[in-house]
């Protein structure tokens, strides 16, 4: 074969491995795209600009997540709604008076939150019963007044339980149900979700820039670590609360 000929059919291997190649790289970068749409995840592992401890919005199908519609009377018998948070940096936990497992445990760092940030016109709390038949305003106060719970921005809110479970479960993601097989009748996440001054619902973001979403509401700081090996986060909680009062 002439030496022209195996020139010319190098040249064409090296053009069409280049036209592969650059194919290749815009079909990765497509998927990567697509898989990520309409998901919370902001960026991969392979992020080269990660935002460890930024406080981020949480999105869902490419929308910022902001805290539904809701109006619930708590332990003064007030109507409460979730304009009356606009301005305000809040903490939003699900409960229940009579629970004998975990409650005790996040409303007690719900008051050492009350605590760090006294004073502070632009913090409050949001705490919602999953089991509003039993707890009734009046039951209510009396666990606020069990527990310490003295902030005009504290409500413990009451209602309709189908609308609490909705706010629960499709509002805010936070898993709440009835099961009389567990202690206390009803079991749920033990979760605090964090809400910044304009209704959005906020996460500190991991070592890849995803956020965390929800902060453990059931390790205390003095405990560290539980038995599951879970690492508490009030710690991170408090830290965050404070970037977004600066806002």
């Amino acid at each position: 074969m002439p030496i022209g000929a195996n020139n010319k059919r190098k040249h064409t291997y090296i053009w069409v491995s280049a036209i592969i190649l650059i194919f290749g790289i815009f079909a990765v970068y497509e998927i990567t795209i697509r898989v990520k749409g309409g998901t919370i995840v902001e960026n991969d592992r392979m992020s080269k600009t990660p935002k460890e401890g930024e406080v981020g919005f949480v999105v869902n199908q490419g929308e910022k997540r902001r805290v539904p519609d809701f109006e619930f009377y708590d332990q003064d018998s007030t109507l409460v709604t979730n304009k009356d948070y606009l301005g305000k940096v809040y903490v939003v936990d699900f409960f229940f008076t009579t629970c004998p497992t975990i409650c005790p445990i996040m409303t007690k760092n719900l008051v050492e939150l009350q605590e760090v940030f006294k004073g502070e016109e632009d913090f409050g709390v949001a705490s919602f019963t999953i089991n509003p038949q039993y707890d009734t305003p009046s039951v209510l106060t009396a666990y606020a007044e069990k527990y310490g719970i003295t902030d005009k921005d504290w409500h413990l809110m009451t209602g309709d339980q189908a609308k609490i479970y909705e706010l629960a479960q499709q509002g805010f993601y936070i898993f709440a149900n009835e099961d009389q097989e567990v202690p206390g009748g009803f079991e749920h996440s033990g979760m605090f979700a964090l809400v910044d001054k304009n209704g959005y619902i906020r996460s500190r973001k991991d070592e890849f820039g995803n956020p965390l979403i929800y902060y453990r509401g059931t390790i205390t700081e003095e405990q560290k670590v539980n038995s599951d090996g879970e690492t508490q986060q009030i710690t991170m909680l408090k830290e965050d609360i404070k970037k977004l009062l600066a806002e």
